[in-house]
């Protein structure tokens, strides 16, 4: 990349995103494929932060449905986000890039607590900076987390990894053949439209916020560089009509 648009990005990568197509919680040759999408932009002297979530292993709202406690539920999966973001530092590690787990609830063993001074220090060191644990309070999704970090690490962009999907749709791709992908959006239309984008929690901190969102297929190669060299890639939500 000879021209960059953005210099400090949020990652949000979805706890699918470490199945990979396997029928495993965590395919580890899809971590690597993922790691090294990461280091091409550290290299490049892009600060990456990351989110991860954690529907491989673990979703709240849905085990709730079945009994447990929302509350409880919910602070599993946060537990869960953890598992993810270990894997994806050891991978990351392993790339020869230097990572940093920090964790909104508290696991000292194997994270930082989540100090915002201390995780923009790291980004500009160089270092790729994994966040977990969501926001640490039950009934908040990760994207809520992956807006709420963007905003707070003063991010240029919130970039929304999907797999297998190239954008947002006017209706699930997947069971509507003739559902249309838009190029881009404005932050309130994706909330009038009730696009599924992220929930609406998230989708208001990024408005609030003039927060760019993209959202774009990460499976398909060089995708991620091309996003953060401001090419068109997938779908731009944004403050901009």
């Amino acid at each position: 990349m000879t021209e960059l648009k953005y210099h400090r990005v949020l990652l949000k990568l979805s706890g699918e995103a470490f199945a990979g197509s396997g029928s495993g919680i965590i395919d580890i040759p899809t971590v690597r494929g993922i790691a090294l999408q990461i280091k091409a932009l550290s290299q490049n002297g892009i600060q990456v932060a990351i989110v991860v979530g954690a529907g491989n292993i673990w979703r709240g709202a849905a085990v709730a449905k079945d009994g447990i406690d929302r509350v409880t539920a919910d602070y599993a999966g946060m537990l869960a986000t953890v598992i993810n973001a270990l894997a994806l530092q050891d991978m990351l590690e392993k790339e020869g890039v230097t990572t940093r787990t920090q964790s909104a609830i508290t696991v000292q063993q194997v994270a930082e607590p989540f100090i915002r001074r201390r995780a923009i220090r790291h980004l500009e060191k160089g270092r790729v900076v994994i966040f977990a644990g969501g926001t640490g309070n039950p009934y908040m999704t990760t994207d809520t987390a992956a807006a709420l970090r963007a905003i707070e690490i003063e991010a240029q962009v919130l970039l929304m990894a999907k797999n297998r999907v190239d954008g947002v749709y006017s209706a699930d791709p997947q069971k509507h053949r003739d559902a249309s992908r838009f190029d881009r959006l404005t932050h309130l239309e994706a909330l009038s439209k009730r696009l599924k984008v992220m929930d609406a929690t998230a989708l208001s901190l990024c408005l609030e916020n003039k927060l760019p969102i993209i959202v774009f297929d990460m499976t398909a190669p060089g995708n991620l560089e091309r996003a953060v060299g401001g090419e068109s890639v997938g779908t731009l939500i944004s403050s901009e009509a």
